[in-house]
């Protein structure tokens, strides 16, 4: 009896905060992983060693995911190194608040580069190199549900992201293929935490009724059972992964 061959997943974003803990998720699950990132290379290679650590392949490939031939070569590089694509996260995002009068159109340009267009890159690849029955997932945000002064343009192109979603997984009929979208709350990375004081995070801590933040663990944990088989009925949803925040 031939064993199931090993699952390999692509996780833009990966070298740190939500990303790093979800590729590191996958990998303990048995996943093999390729690490899109776009900063610095030795904190990418880094994750890298920690996967192999854990006994499977890994490999770090630098790009920004708003550039197509980046992304292109992103995909090249895998199937180059592993053969074949079984889960795609498009997690790779930044965050500016920013109020919709008085920000800079740049700022605005910037953010729907790489939350929107980027989604939309990685998802025109995952088309069409996911395996059939693989995992397409994307990182919303809880915080479109709380409209948030400051928030208008990363709302804005989150929402694009959960628009894709429901379209992708209608575009991939036929195939096996699961669409979905996890959209965290407030969770406690150096991203989220930056610049706000220990009185404001002492707020957004009460907000939910769990009373705490999230850590990036909460979100890897929902990412993986999306990309497991026993997540394969879950299709075209957008699971908000906030402890009742919204």
């Amino acid at each position: 009896m031939h064993s199931a061959p090993t699952r390999i997943a692509i996780v833009t974003g990966g070298s740190r905060g939500i990303g790093r803990d979800i590729a590191m998720e996958l990998a303990a699950q048995g996943c093999d992983v390729v690490i899109g990132y776009h900063g610095r290379a030795d904190i990418a290679e880094a994750v890298v060693r920690d996967i192999e650590e854990l006994g499977r392949g890994a490999l770090a490939v630098k790009g920004d995911v708003a550039r197509e031939s980046d992304v292109e070569a992103l995909f090249d590089a895998t199937l180059a190194r592993f053969g074949r694509i079984d889960i795609v996260v498009s997690n790779a995002g930044i965050m500016k608040n920013v109020p919709i009068t008085g920000a800079g159109i740049a700022d605005f340009d910037a953010i729907i580069r790489t939350n929107a267009r980027g989604c939309f890159l990685v998802f025109a690849q995952a088309g069409k190199h996911l395996q059939d029955g693989g995992r397409l997932i994307a990182l919303s945000s809880s915080v479109i549900a709380k409209a948030t002064p400051g928030y208008g343009p990363y709302i804005a192109s989150k929402a694009v992201v959960e628009a894709l979603v429901h379209v992708m997984a209608n575009e991939l009929r036929g195939r096996g293929i699961t669409v979905n979208a996890v959209a965290p709350g407030p969770v406690a990375t150096e991203l989220f935490l930056e610049g706000k004081s220990e009185q404001q995070i002492e707020a957004l801590e009460k907000t939910a009724p769990l009373e705490r933040l999230g850590t990036p663990a909460d979100i890897a944990s929902a990412v993986a059972f999306l990309a497991s088989r026993e997540g394969g009925w879950v299709n075209a949803q957008v699971v908000r992964v906030n402890g009742g925040f919204a």
